[in-house]
C-alpha cells in the first residue's frame, strides 16, 4: 500500500484527529494532542484546523508568542477565520500595550461572524477584558504587586 493509498484511506478520519487533538490538550496530553494535529495535518495540509490547534496548545501554555504567530499566519491565508481572530484577540489581550487592539479584534469576529460559539468566546472575552484586565491595569501576565513584593522593593 502506497503513502498514498494509505492518506486516502484515512482522509475520512479527518474532523476525528481535530476533535480528539481537541480532547487531548483539555487532558492537558500535549504530546498526544500534538500528535493528532500533525496527522490531521498530514490528511489535510491545507486546512487550518490543525495549525488551530496547535496554536491553541501554545494559548494554554502561554506561550502567547509562539500562539501569535500560529494564529497570524491562520489570518494571512483566510482572513475571515473568526475563530482564529478571536483567540489571536486573546493573545494580544495578554500582551502588555496590546489588550485594546485585541479589544477590536474579537469585537470584528464577534460582529462578523454568525458562529454562536464564536460569539459567546468573544463576549466571556470582552467581559475579562472589562471587569479584571481594565481594573488593575495589568497584563496578565506580568507578575501582580502584593504588599510582600511591594516591600521587598523598598
Amino acid at each position: 500500500m502506497s503513502e498514498e493509498s494509505l492518506l486516502d484511506y484515512f482522509r475520512e478520519d479527518f474532523a476525528l484527529f481535530i476533535e480528539a487533538g481537541f480532547v487531548a490538550v483539555k487532558q492537558l496530553d500535549e504530546i498526544a494532542a500534538r500528535r493528532l494535529f500533525k496527522s490531521a495535518e498530514l490528511l489535510h495540509p491545507d486546512n487550518p484546523a490543525s495549525q488551530l490547534g496547535l496554536g491553541y496548545i501554545a494559548l494554554h501554555k502561554l506561550q502567547v508568542n509562539e500562539a501569535t504567530k500560529i494564529f497570524e499566519g491562520i489570518l494571512k491565508k483566510d482572513k475571515d477565520h473568526y475563530l482564529a481572530q478571536a483567540l489571536l484577540g486573546i493573545c494580544y489581550m495578554m500582551t502588555k500595550n496590546q489588550i485594546k487592539k485585541g479589544e477590536k479584534l474579537i469585537m470584528d469576529a464577534k460582529a462578523k461572524s454568525d458562529n454562536p460559539t464564536i460569539k459567546n468566546l468573544a463576549d466571556v472575552c470582552l467581559e475579562w477584558a472589562s471587569s479584571d484586565l481594565k481594573k488593575r491595569d495589568f497584563s496578565p501576565l506580568a507578575p501582580v504587586k502584593t504588599e510582600e513584593s511591594e516591600e521587598v522593593e523598598q
